[in-house]
């Protein structure tokens, strides 16, 4: 690592004593970072979903595992970068008047923060086509 510095800097000095001109050289070149069975950029951003669920409901917890295991399954419409945000209703009035009788409630986070409410999904869906519904509402 210290030769690379060194050897990048005996370059940029040759460079500048030769063409009496100003070289920029980037500091650093753009980082990855690793994921799982999955390569993003570290600009990038996870794309978002919040469940919306409460202590002891067994309809919310079936669903959390099979997110779980949709998101471990790989493909062209991997969900590997989906980052699950569960939200207990019974902490905030407004999520609890909202959704008591609905949960468990899914929702897709835009970048600017907003949410869209997804179709609910049925508990007797199987993992591929919870992946696959999930991964089309990211596509729209």
């Amino acid at each position: 690592m210290l030769s690379k510095g060194i050897g990048t800097m005996a370059t940029t000095a040759a460079m500048a004593a030769r063409s009496l001109s100003i070289v920029h050289v980037p500091a650093h070149k753009p980082k990855w970072v690793f994921s799982p069975l999955s390569f993003c950029s570290a600009a990038s951003k996870p794309r978002k979903l919040v469940l919306y669920s409460k202590p002891g409901c067994c309809l919310c917890d079936g669903l959390k595992e099979k997110l779980h295991a949709a998101f471990l399954l790989s493909g062209p419409d991997s969900l590997h970068d989906v980052e699950l945000l569960v939200r207990d209703i019974t902490s905030n009035p407004e999520w609890e008047k909202a959704y008591q009788y609905e949960i468990p409630v899914l929702a897709k986070v835009f970048s600017d923060g907003t949410e869209e409410l997804l179709p609910r999904l049925s508990p007797r869906l199987g993992v591929e086509l919870v992946h696959k519904k999930i991964a089309a509402a990211f596509k729209q």
